[in-house]
């Protein structure tokens, strides 16, 4: 058992009583969250207890022509329809101490257990989205599932996949993924393509942005843009740090010749971006996992340059289900009321959503994203 202990620094000291907690990042997906058709990423939570495992219907839009003044009967389309598996597993964490401890502790250390308990889970379902968003699609569980580790991101984590699964995933999404600013960088092999990315023409530019913008339009299934409250439809591009960085190069013209539009103009909003129709939004966590997760793509880059992705998200792009919300646990054995123990606990699962198409076919197309892959060397 590890028990929290006062560190000495702590202890009865005249001078202060205030704990500075390192500073956590808010979750940079939650603007976009809510329990919509046209939530960026979908909330899902089941009326009853029980259960892992939710499913999640998806039907394409009708194609056909339909009939004038010929017979209907026996011309009537099919709805191609499918359904998500999403799986749902535990994440819970703990803090403990002691009547002992906490009785020399005057800077109430244990106090700042239930804060930094939510911090953690805020914490770790933003990492867990943006593992979901570079995830390849899959109708299996995921591997670590029901382990006593847990696992709620759905499908294949990029840093476990094959070179065989992600020439699949490749094939299957050619008109939702971009390589560099050029469709034609495009190869059926990933590695390939990826390898095709060079430093110099590749980098997250404006025009990039609208690329992959039309991308998004010409998809197949479409990609249905993000309704703002204000009635425009738009996209959001989510970012690492140094993709925004290029991309905040690039604008600098557009933000100069933007200034007689004053303050208000959202290009000079601190965080975001907008870019035609193209809301972007910097997530340094994607840089992070690139660094330290994603290693492959350091070197994935023409010349063995560094890669980053980017994505573009519409309508129900990723979704996260609740099999139990968050909640505060306390310890029980608690040694006759000398020892103090608090948790957090939850389940849940998270996934990039996507849809077998055709419906029987084998192809599993994410539904809502197309993701690109740019040059972005590090600082």
């Amino acid at each position: 058992m590890a028990v929290t202990t006062v560190q000495s620094n702590n202890n009865l000291v005249q001078f202060t009583r205030d704990i500075n907690r390192e500073f956590i990042r808010q979750n940079m997906f939650s603007p976009f969250m809510g329990p919509g058709l046209n939530a960026i990423i979908r909330l899902r939570q089941e009326p009853k207890k029980g259960g892992e495992v939710m499913n999640i219907p998806l039907v394409t839009k009708l194609t056909g022509k339909g009939v004038g003044r010929g017979p209907l009967v026996g011309n009537e389309e099919k709805i191609d329809n499918y359904g998500m598996r999403l799986w749902i597993d535990w994440a819970r964490h703990a803090v403990v101490s002691t009547d002992a401890e906490k009785h020399k502790d005057d800077g109430l250390v244990f106090e700042e257990a239930r804060p930094m308990l939510s911090d953690w889970g805020r914490e770790l379902q933003r990492d867990e989205l943006v593992e979901a968003f570079m995830a390849l699609p899959s109708e299996t569980s995921p591997v670590a599932h029901s382990s006593d580790d847990g696992d709620r991101v759905n499908g294949i984590r990029w840093e476990a996949s094959t070179a065989t699964q992600r020439n699949a995933f490749g094939a299957a999404n050619s008109d939702r993924i971009l390589f560099g600013n050029a469709v034609s960088n495009y190869n059926a092999t990933f590695a390939t393509a990826l390898g095709n990315v060079d430093t110099t023409n590749d980098k997250l530019t404006g025009s990039s942005v609208s690329l992959l913008e039309r991308i998004a339009e010409q998809a197949s299934p479409s990609i249905r843009p993000y309704s703002l409250r204000d009635g425009y439809e738009t996209y959001v591009l989510f970012v690492g740090t140094n993709t925004y960085r290029d991309l905040y190069e690039d604008l600098k013209t557009v933000h100069m010749n933007a200034q007689v539009r004053g303050s208000n103009n959202p290009l000079f909003r601190p965080g975001d971006l907008e870019y035609g129709n193209v809301l972007i939004r910097k997530v340094p966590q994607i840089s992070t996992y690139v660094s330290n997760v994603w290693t492959d793509l350091k070197t994935a880059g023409n010349s063995s340059s560094r890669v980053e992705p980017v994505f573009l998200a519409g309508q129900q792009a990723a979704v996260l289900g609740w099999g139990q919300m968050a909640k505060p646990v306390t310890r029980k054995e608690d040694d006759y009321g000398f020892v103090d123990g608090r948790g957090i606990s939850m389940a849940y699962g998270v996934g990039k959503m996507f849809k077998k198409h055709p419906m029987d076919g084998t192809s599993l197309k994410q539904w809502g994203v197309v993701t690109g892959f740019f040059s972005a060397a590090a600082d």
